[in-house]
């Protein structure tokens, strides 16, 4: 047994044993020898786990309908939260819930919101009063993190917006987007875009010559709106000019910006939140105690947009989004509420009294990103 591991058995044997193994498994298994240790953290491996992981969550299952990740507001004892906890949740067939998982988010993430999260990564951002926005990537399956380096604002009157994405197209790459709009000075929205693989920013400013090409300009983005939302390869924030309201839409992929027009008249006291239903573009509009229903029937086609259903809703901000077959998540006076059927508007009660942020993923994976 004095020889290395992989000289006992053959190299692509123990990546195959390994690559089976859950992470909370792998992680403790570094320890054994400096052999595993080599195998485990070697950036191939770390790869190729990520690709086979990522393969079997997206093989579909009859079991449940999805999990649904929550941060509580309270405790179970009903008592003040300390400190933040991350759970998730199976969305079983009879409509209960089962708790999977619950891990407690450190107390200096406090402040953070999360931006969003895809594939076992977190993005959290948050700021300070020096005008830095500080973000961090966390992977709670292997409790890493990691602290991006953040620009230093030359305005103090900034207001700056985040998505978070997975390009696929290219290398398996998470990405983050800043978006940055200026109050005061009114100098053009800029951009920041981070790539993990690569741990580095590049500074893109946005004018709406470049977004609407021939056509006349309505003045510079001058407000951003979050939270973003994830479809077709694209973040989408809701944007305002000083003379109209649209999509602002990032490839992730080629890294270009867009712009869809929205479905309704030019508005400014409408309440706009962007949501992805079934795959397609969707925009929440309120007016009164009603949620206007709209979807993007095909991607890119302002023609097809359709408004859907009314929802009885008060506020922008009691809406968590949908699930990926269509349910519509919301808070009420009750706790959590889901909308299975928006149409009939059947509505179900979840056992989840209160909660300052919901998401839903469709499949759980584990992964050693952010390891090193």
């Amino acid at each position: 047994m004095s020889q290395p591991m992989r000289d006992q058995v053959p190299y692509d044997v123990v990546n195959d044993i390994f690559g089976r193994l859950p992470v909370k498994s792998l992680t403790r298994f570094r320890s054994v020898s400096k052999s595993c240790n080599s195998i485990i953290s070697d950036t191939t491996f770390i790869s190729t786990l990520f690709s086979l992981n990522l393969t079997k969550s997206l093989i579909s299952t009859n079991t449940h309908s999805g999990y649904l990740l929550y941060t509580p507001t309270v405790t179970a004892d009903h008592s003040s939260s300390t400190s933040k906890q991350l759970c998730t949740v199976v969305c079983n067939n009879d409509r209960t819930l089962t708790q999977v998982s619950k891990v407690e988010i450190p107390s200096f993430l406090d402040k953070y919101s999360i931006v969003g999260f895809c594939n076992s990564v977190f993005c959290l951002a948050s700021y300070d009063q020096d005008f830095y926005h500080k973000i961090y990537l966390w992977n709670p399956s292997i409790r890493k993190f990691k602290k991006l380096l953040s620009t230093r604002f030359l305005y103090s009157d900034v207001r700056v917006v985040f998505g978070f994405a997975f390009d696929s197209k290219k290398n398996n790459d998470f990405k983050v987007l800043s978006l940055v709009t200026f109050r005061e000075k009114k100098p053009p929205a800029e951009a920041e875009i981070y790539t993990l693989s690569t741990d580095s920013w590049r500074k893109v400013i946005i004018t709406m010559e470049s977004l609407r090409g021939y056509e006349p300009n309505f003045g510079s983005i001058v407000s951003v709106l979050p939270p973003s939302v994830f479809c077709n390869g694209a973040l989408h924030f809701i944007a305002y000019t000083c003379r109209h309201h649209f999509i602002l839409s990032f490839d992730v992929h080629d890294e270009t910006f867009h712009e869809i027009m929205m479905p309704l008249p030019q508005n400014y006291s409408l309440s706009f939140q962007l949501a992805v239903f079934k795959g397609l573009l969707a925009v929440i509009y309120f007016s009164g105690c009603l949620g206007h229903f709209w979807v993007m029937e095909e991607y890119g086609v302002v023609g097809s947009w359709t408004r859907k259903f009314l929802i009885p809703m008060d506020s922008p901000h009691d809406f968590y989004g949908c699930t990926d077959n269509g349910e519509l998540l919301f808070k009420s006076a009750n706790g959590l509420v889901s909308i299975n059927q928006p149409e009939s508007l059947n509505w179900s009660i979840l056992a989840i009294e209160d909660a300052n942020w919901v998401g839903f993923s469709a499949n759980s994976m584990e992964s050693l990103v952010l390891h090193d």
